[in-house]
C-alpha cells in the first residue's frame, strides 16, 4: 500500500485543481474537514508548498466570507521571471529555498534537466556546508547564474 502524509495528500489535491485553473480559492475550514485534518494543517501546506518560488503567489482574506486563492504565476518573459527570482532573496539562501528555485527553472524549461542537476550538486550543503558563509556563498552562486540566465535570454 502507498503511504502519504496528509501535507503530501492535499498538495496533491490542490495542484490537481491548479492543472484545469490559473486559479483556484479555498476555504480552510472545509479544506480541513475534506481531509480530516486541523485548519493549521492546511496553512502549512500553503505556506511551505505553495510559494512564489515554486511559481504560486498566494492570497488570503480572514473572517467569514475568507479564503485562500492560489494563482500560478503567469511566465510570459523569462528575462523578468529571472530578474523576480533573483529579487527573492538577499544575501542569503537556505539548500532548500536555493533547490525550489532551481526546481522551478527546470519545470519553466529555463534550465534543462542536466544543467539543474548540475546547479543542484554546486549548492548543495555537502559541497557548501564546509563554510561558515554557505548560505551567503550559496545566494552568491545563485545570484550570479540568475543574471547570466537572464544576460542569454535578452539575446
Amino acid at each position: 500500500m502507498n503511504h502519504h502524509n496528509t501535507s503530501d495528500l492535499i498538495e496533491a489535491y490542490l495542484k490537481k485543481i491548479l492543472e484545469d485553473s490559473e486559479t483556484i480559492e479555498i476555504r480552510r475550514a472545509e479544506m480541513a474537514n475534506l481531509f480530516n485534518c486541523v485548519p493549521s494543517q492546511i496553512n502549512y501546506v500553503i505556506n511551505t508548498r505553495f510559494t512564489i518560488q515554486r511559481g504560486y503567489t498566494v492570497e488570503s482574506k480572514r473572517g467569514g466570507g475568507g479564503y485562500i486563492r492560489i494563482e500560478k504565476v503567469k511566465i510570459t518573459d523569462n528575462h523578468h521571471y529571472l530578474e523576480e527570482m533573483n529579487q527573492l532573496f538577499d544575501e542569503t539562501i537556505s539548500e532548500k529555498d536555493a533547490y525550489a528555485i532551481i526546481q522551478k527553472l527546470y519545470e519553466e524549461g529555463i534550465l534543462s534537466k542536466r544543467e539543474g542537476n548540475l546547479l543542484l550538486t554546486v549548492i548543495a550543503k555537502s559541497v557548501l556546508g564546509r563554510s561558515p558563509y554557505e548560505n551567503r556563498t550559496r545566494a552568491d552562486l545563485l545570484h550570479a547564474i540568475l543574471e547570466r540566465l537572464s544576460y542569454e535570454d535578452r539575446k
